[in-house]
């Protein structure tokens, strides 16, 4: 038995209990997030025999540096300047993967490398590769530096030819890979577009499928952090994920601060990062460039997400930047274990299809309830400045019908709820349209107020199947000569620029 581990795990829960009793509730009312307690024992990659040529496979070295850490309680593995290639890294409690301000971890696109686990993912439980970066139970993590961890996503990813220029086309084309029927889709291989035809849209393909077959359709998020406490990512850049970029799952005290995460505009399901089941998150002062939704709360989906029951609450999200993405700050569509206790504030969001995006569709359930979203500046947003969308259908919101006219159903636990949300101070210089509620007829959207909004856009306010929505001190211009605010449905609905 190694008593200095046991000791170090002792001294560590004192620390962090003293933390997490008396520094819960900051001075400005924001949940505090407890750090993760990493010895000062530092072992560098090289020791291991890593080479950092960009060509030599690194990943018994970081195997053997995440075990040395392991043996001595913990400590800091130093990844310094190079260009390292690798297979998957698993981090250990109480362990820093840090990377010096020169330094590439690049992950090897061999897909034998990466074995198909048990996981979760869009809030199913499924079976998908291993994440390039992962970790599973575990306590005091971070990744550190100023350095670049890029997850060769190129090589796992469909492409839709309307999501690239024609130069672009011509160089997806030169990987090889087979296209779909119609010639609009290029796919990896032939399992790929196997898997992806009895999928549909989504991304669970049927299953009768060979695993091995299909196994790039199969592909991972690019860190995978889950069942975990006391997590910090902190200044790198994590870019090119195979799916989405960030995945912390059921986790509990997580910072993410001055990262950049950065993905290919056309990369499908390229994500920032999805906060997924958590509680106690701070993301702060980071920015995302990505292909689909940048910052997302979610909180599983359907039948499994109400079985596993862990909402995400008490999160804060302040002085980040956007710039392409589905939605700049998202909530949705997985929200079947609620979402509440959120804060978005002093954010920039440049060029994303959606702004401020709420999404779910029946069958979900949950709840979504207190969330706060302040100061928040948006400038050429493609389609909606604020959407409430009930009739999600699994594409970007600058692809979706507006017909959503249906019956009113039966209210249970699979019905969705959003209530309780409060929106100020909002700049939007340029949008599609400026705000669309559309909540379902037996769930209306409610509880929300609005107020000192700036807007202009090339349509107003559409307001359908909602209640108890105040909007005061707007200041809305609409370029496209229609209507500025629509109601229908809807009760208790007032709107005073």
């Amino acid at each position: 038995m190694n008593i200095g581990k046991l000791c170090l795990a002792a001294i560590t829960a004192i620390l962090v209990s003293c933390s997490a009793a008396s520094q819960r509730q900051g001075s400005d009312g924001v949940i505090d997030v407890a750090a993760p307690v990493i010895p000062d024992t530092r072992v560098l990659l090289t020791d291991f025999g890593a080479v950092g040529d960009g060509e030599s496979l690194a990943t018994e070295a970081f195997e053997k540096g995440m075990a040395a850490l392991e043996e001595k309680g913990g400590g800091h593995l130093d990844v310094p300047a190079g260009i390292w290639l690798t297979g998957p890294i698993t981090l250990r409690s109480h362990t820093d993967l840090h990377l010096d301000d020169n330094a590439i971890i690049v992950f090897s696109s061999d897909e034998d490398l990466y074995p198909i686990i048990d996981t979760n993912f869009e809030g199913l439980d499924v079976r998908r590769c291993l994440s390039p970066i992962n970790a599973d139970g575990v306590t005091d993590i971070s990744i550190t530096g100023r350095g670049i961890i890029d997850g060769s996503g190129d090589a796992w990813r469909e492409v839709k030819k309307r999501k690239v220029s024609d130069d672009q086309w011509k160089v997806v084309l030169e990987r090889g890979g087979v296209l779909s029927d119609d010639g609009k889709v290029w796919f990896p291989n032939e399992g790929y577009k196997k898997a992806r035809a009895t999928a549909g849209s989504l991304n669970k393909p049927a299953d009768d499928l060979d695993e091995l077959e299909i196994k790039t359709f199969l592909r991972p998020v690019m860190v995978s952090i889950r069942n975990s406490e006391r997590i910090l990512l902190e200044g790198c850049t994590f870019q090119n994920s195979p799916c989405w970029n960030l995945h912390p799952l059921w986790c509990k005290d997580l910072t993410v601060r001055n990262v950049i995460v950065r993905n290919p505009h056309y990369s499908a399901n390229g994500d920032g990062i999805d906060i997924d089941g958590c509680e106690n998150v701070l993301i702060e002062n980071s920015s995302f460039d990505v292909g689909d939704d940048a910052i997302c709360v979610k909180s599983g989906k359907d039948e499994d997400g109400r079985r596993h029951a862990r909402p995400t609450r008490n999160l804060t999200v302040r002085g980040c930047t956007v710039y392409h993405g589905h939605g700049g700050f998202v909530v949705g569509s997985e929200m079947s274990g609620g979402v509440e206790n959120v804060t978005v504030t002093d954010c920039k969001f440049i060029g994303t299809d959606v702004g401020l995006r709420f999404k779910s569709t029946r069958g979900r359930g949950g709840v979504v309830r207190n969330i706060t979203c302040s100061n928040i500046y948006m400038k050429d947003i493609v389609s909606y400045g604020i959407i409430f969308n009930l009739y999600y259908a699994g594409v970007a919101a600058s692809d979706m019908s507006k017909d959503n006219d249906e019956d009113i159903r039966p209210v249970d636990e699979t019905t969705p709820e959003f209530r309780d949300i409060t929106i100020s101070g909002i700049t939007c210089a340029g949008a599609g349209t400026a705000m669309l509620f559309n909540g379902l007829p037996e769930m209306p959207v409610s509880n929300v107020t609005i107020d000192d909004c700036k807007i202009t856009a090339k349509e107003g306010i559409t307001i359908a199947y909602s209640q108890n929505v105040t909007i005061s001190g707007l200041d809305l211009t609409v370029t496209g000569g229609g209507e500025r605010v629509t109601v229908q449905k809807s009760t208790n609905v007032q709107v005073s620029e």
